[in-house]
């Protein structure tokens, strides 16, 4: 049996058997332009429930399923006295994380996903979820490289 870093040092592994008759390294292009993966950078303001750390962690769940990405694993930390949360969902995609400030209704997300996933979809289960007074969304293409194959 070969052994690689992460079995000697035990530390969790994900295997895509689709990978192996296809593999692909999961950039994605769009628009003569191929990138790495999509970055969304949000912001909420005007949020309730942020100190919530249940329905945060179901949130982030749904999150993950609308845009059609793999769970590998969620880590949510509460703090206190403020009720604020930390945390992150790991993806075969990439990652969504999360810190909130309860006491000033403010929340930041990044979301970062390749392959065939839709962060965008993220994006709504968590405008319908926190309902905020003010959302702001900001989109990176990382690892771009432009249309001929030029940084």
């Amino acid at each position: 049996m070969e052994q690689n870093l992460s079995t000697l040092n035990n530390w969790p592994a994900y295997h895509n058997l689709d990978d192996e008759q296809d593999a692909r390294d999961h950039f994605i292009a769009r628009d003569g332009v191929s990138f790495a993966g999509t970055h969304l950078i949000v912001d909420v303001w005007g949020a309730d429930q942020l100190d919530d750390l249940e329905l945060m962690e179901c949130v982030m769940r749904e999150a993950v399923e609308a845009a059609k990405a793999t769970l590998l694993h969620i880590h949510l930390h509460h703090f206190t006295p403020n009720g604020g949360i930390s945390g992150v969902a790991v993806l075969a995609e990439s990652h969504i994380s999360v810190h909130t400030w309860p006491e000033r209704q403010f929340a930041a997300f990044d979301i970062f996903m390749c392959g065939d996933a839709k962060p965008e979809l993220a994006v709504k289960v968590l405008q319908t979820h926190f309902q905020p007074g003010q959302f702001k969304v900001k989109e990176l293409l990382r690892g771009r490289i432009g249309s001929h194959g030029n940084i």
